[in-house]
């Protein structure tokens, strides 16, 4: 049994919708964001960088961070449902290369166009999302021609637990001025991912309603 701390389509979300996908037991903690409840001293104890999401194995009690990890760890240790190559396996290397590219190239920026005065300071906000727009927008269309080459799916024919992380990615960017489903096989498989039963279940747990 686990327990996910989480906020609606926050990060939390890919962790949510994995736990979901694998049919593995768990429970949902609801972290009030809006309110500050990352940043209290109970929730800091837990995770001391004051996000969602913080997952809990029940059988250690350990509390765990980094969504990009949470989802390696699931995908693996529940290897029935497929979502992880396991070591050896010819796509493994693919695998871990755009687990990391979207934990390291493609998140990150998210940060910035949603909390620019982090990096700039208030006075500079629009600046500092005129700077990160573009590089948001590379990133889709380096996605965008690998799928085209190579897809559907970011290691072709096989689903992965990256293509749960990338539509988590492209759905934070639905009310930018250019959402990556503007680019033609992102679109694609961001439909795709959206059909599965799992995602549906997510969206009724976590009362979303747009991007559906």
């Amino acid at each position: 049994m686990y327990s996910l701390y989480y906020a609606p389509g926050a990060a939390s979300m890919v962790v949510h919708w994995l736990l979901i996908e694998l049919g593995v037991p768990h429970e949902l903690r609801l972290v009030d964001t809006k309110s500050g409840q990352q940043k209290s001293s109970e929730y800091l104890a837990l995770n001391p960088n004051g996000v969602v999401p913080t997952l809990i194995d029940d059988d250690d009690g350990a509390p765990r961070f980094e969504c990009a990890a949470m989802v390696a760890m699931l995908a693996e240790r529940h290897a029935v449902g497929g979502l992880a190559p396991a070591p050896g396996d010819p796509l493994r290397a693919q695998y871990l290369q755009w687990m990391f590219h979207l934990a390291n190239a493609v998140q990150p920026l998210f940060r910035i166009w949603w909390y620019p005065h982090e990096v700039a300071g208030a006075a500079n906000e629009e600046l500092a999302r005129e700077a990160v727009q573009p590089r948001i927008e590379a990133a889709w269309d380096r996605l965008d021609t690998h799928l085209g080459a190579h897809g559907p799916y970011l290691l072709g024919d096989h689903v992965s637990a990256a293509d749960f992380y990338l539509t988590m990615l492209m759905r934070w960017s639905r009310n930018m001025p250019q959402p990556a489903t503007t680019w033609p096989h992102l679109a694609a498989l961001a439909q795709r991912m959206k059909t599965r039963p799992s995602f549906a279940t997510l969206y009724e747990r976590e009362g979303l309603t747009e991007w559906a």
